[in-house]
């Protein structure tokens, strides 16, 4: 009843808060359905990507040989990150100042846009503006996160990139080479996401607004101050600037090595795999890499929906998160010996290492989000969030432009006497 009165009529925000109070602790369906189909918007993008990444990149004809496809394809997926970190705090500002809604809703309106017309181009500096003003325009990690929402973008993500790149070459009784996905072999997986990125834009209608939008009185304070100790502290203004905040900051230090860590095993996953098994690849194609990473993001989902919640309970975020680093070591180090299996043994250690590696990658990355979440007040969230997208998003933007330097570097050194590439 204290608790009650420091609600405001007309507020979005108290709004909210009355509908957590009533569901009694039960999980908010509608409002969570509708954050985690945004947040399956905004990922596609990403994880579409890299299994036809190399394949594009060699048909815009920019690389001068092979071994250097690697380096071009690791800017074209530098440059989402690049144009994220220069806008993220800005998102985050305006999701505190402006609310959650109206931001979700224009990033979901430059997914539309600018997916369709990277799906478009057909010079690589094309490619590379598409991607980049994407990052800039897609506020969405500032207002959410929504990790399984990210896993089961991590299934659907790379299944579209796979299946549906070059249509022509792959479906010729259904796609002409004279048809637009014949002239254009990377629109339809394109299309389909701006096709679902315009249906979530068009449910933001039912988005719930979380933000406060009125002043904090006296009278509020007071009210906050008769609350039970462990929630006054995290319901009481405080002035405390974010970058004082040490746990806050420590926490955001883990969370943007850990993404520099993800996004340069993600790229060179998927380089390694469709390179020739004369430069140490697999010989994969498109869809066979695409297959890979779609069971692997199958594995985490099953996971975070099943399992973690145990693991989280048992060991805590921080514990969960130390052991599963440890062990990513292990199991990254076991890849470069697959290039000497074929058939089934190949599939079996590629896909069980992949799938694993999934799993310990999601724990951790959960892990730094549930801290992160935990160290700021709901109303710093926003600028909190924006703050650490866009330290992360500088950290996986550097990792794609190092990682395809030193995949280049290492094809062109597999018969090297002294640290051979492979």
């Amino acid at each position: 009843a204290v608790a009650a009165a420091c609600h405001h009529d007309g507020c979005p925000g108290c709004a909210m808060d009355r509908r957590k109070e009533s569901l009694g602790g039960r999980i908010p369906i509608r409002e969570l359905s509708f954050v985690s189909a945004t947040t399956l918007a905004a990922s596609l993008p990403i994880t579409c990507l890299f299994p036809f990444m190399y394949f594009m990149v060699r048909d815009f004809n920019v690389a001068k040989n092979e071994e250097d496809i690697g380096s071009y394809a690791g800017f074209l997926a530098a440059s989402y990150m690049i144009g994220r970190a220069t806008t993220s705090i800005f998102w985050g500002i305006a999701a505190d100042r402006l609310g959650r809604k109206p931001v979700i809703a224009f990033s979901m309106l430059s997914v539309v846009l600018l997916q369709t017309l990277f799906g478009l181009s057909t010079k690589y500096w094309m490619a590379v503006a598409a991607r980049l003003l994407l990052g800039s325009l897609n506020g969405i990690l500032g207002p959410i996160k929504v990790n399984t929402a990210w896993g089961v973008g991590l299934v659907i993500g790379p299944g579209l990139g796979g299946y549906l790149a070059q249509p022509a070459e792959k479906y010729q009784r259904a796609f002409s080479k004279e048809s637009i996905f014949g002239r254009f072999p990377y629109l339809l997986p394109c299309l389909v996401v701006s096709l679902f990125a315009a249906i979530v834009l068009l449910s933001c209608i039912w988005l719930p607004e979380t933000i406060h939008k009125h002043k904090i009185t006296e009278k509020d304070i007071k009210i906050v101050k008769a609350l039970p100790s462990q929630q006054a502290h995290w319901d009481l203004p405080r002035k405390k600037s974010l970058l004082q905040n040490w746990p806050w900051m420590s926490t955001m230090a883990s969370y943007c090595l850990f993404g520099l860590h993800e996004t340069a095993y993600s790229e060179i996953l998927s380089l390694w795999a469709v390179s020739d098994r004369k430069y140490g690849g697999l010989s994969f194609s498109s869809g066979d890499i695409g297959e890979v990473l779609a069971v692997a993001g199958a594995s985490l989902l099953v996971y975070q929906l099943i399992i973690y919640h145990w693991v989280n309970k048992f060991l805590g975020p921080l514990i969960s998160s130390r052991i599963a680093s440890a062990l990513s070591i292990l199991v990254l180090a076991t890849f470069p010996f697959m290039t000497y299996l074929s058939g089934s043994k190949l599939s079996f250690a590629l896909y069980a290492a992949t799938m694993t590696r999934s799993v310990l990658g999601i724990t951790i990355s959960t892990a730094m989000c549930l801290i992160q979440n935990n160290a700021v007040r709901q109303d710093q969230r926003g600028t909190a969030n924006g703050i650490s997208t866009t330290a992360m998003s500088f950290f996986k933007a550097v990792a794609p432009l190092g990682a395809g330097v030193l995949f280049s570097w290492a094809q062109k050194r597999q018969n090297a006497t002294f640290f051979p590439g492979d």
